[in-house]
């Protein structure tokens, strides 16, 4: 059985990068409006594209930002996974898998195409592992209790 030191740390770990990788994420949508964020999506044809565009980016941020200090962890996993499944579902899900596709090779380096899915399962694949252990010893919900 894992002790709860080594579980909190292992929280600690996830709640860090996979908080840090939404609210990046988040952040730089926001920084270049979400207009041109839901134009992309409409293209993609997620439903609601406009909504979500403006929607989406702020749950990135907000949503990061709880998880990595272990707020609600287990309530705001939920809206961040739906956010992942339809990206994967209507944005990289046409690429396939891969991650990191080469597509070619320059003078200045490899070119890579589009992204598949595969980032967006391993960040349901830590939300859900958060959901299950727990934010840890190291939170906010920890304090709060």
């Amino acid at each position: 059985m894992i002790n709860e030191r080594r579980q909190s740390a292992a929280a600690l770990a996830l709640r860090l990068i996979i908080g840090f990788g939404f609210m990046a994420h988040g952040w730089a949508k926001i920084s270049r409006g979400t207009a041109g964020f839901g134009k992309l999506l409409a293209q993609e044809g997620v439903p609601f594209a406009h909504l979500n565009g403006m929607v989406g980016p702020y749950v990135e941020l907000l949503g990061g930002l709880a998880i990595l200090v272990g707020l609600y962890v287990v309530i705001v996993a939920i809206p961040l996974i739906v956010t992942m499944g339809v990206a994967m579902l209507f944005v990289q899900g046409h690429y396939g898998f891969s991650a990191v596709k080469t597509v070619g090779l320059t003078p200045e380096g490899p070119v890579f195409g589009p992204p598949g899915y595969e980032i967006n399962l391993l960040y349901i694949a830590g939300l859900v592992a958060l959901m299950l252990l727990g934010a840890g010893r190291w939170s906010v919900d920890a304090l709060r209790r």
